[in-house]
């Protein structure tokens, strides 16, 4: 979905950084058991203070987030609908990781961490 948009706006894709989706799945599994929904944890690391700590090496990197969407699809529609998401969905990056936790309040969990490597 992601690559799709991208290419329809003009944008060279993002591939796929198994790095990153750790890091992604990660942190929706920490907001699901948590109870929260925020960028920083309750231990006050932000995504870019999570990717570090996994060891990856960045110019570049942005997180978006969304809970309680039906499935991929609509979690799609909703960030592309978001100014501030779609510039994520829109940036200059070329690694992309996922990460989806089931359960919960939200019931699902969604991150995505974009980054272009150093």
């Amino acid at each position: 979905l992601v690559n799709v948009f991208r290419i329809a706006k003009g944008k060279s894709v993002v591939t796929y950084s198994a790095a990153a989706s750790k890091v992604a799945y990660a942190h929706s599994l920490d907001m699901l058991n948590r109870s929260f929904f925020d960028h920083i944890n309750p231990d006050g690391k932000s995504p870019f203070d999570r990717m570090q700590a996994a060891g990856l090496s960045f110019s570049a990197a942005s997180e978006n987030i969304a809970a309680g969407y039906i499935n991929a699809v609509t979690t799609h529609m909703g960030w592309v609908n978001s100014p501030g998401h779609r510039v994520n969905l829109l940036g200059n990056y070329t690694q992309l990781g996922t990460g989806v936790a089931f359960g919960g309040e939200y019931k699902q969990y969604f991150t995505q961490n974009f980054l272009t490597p150093r």
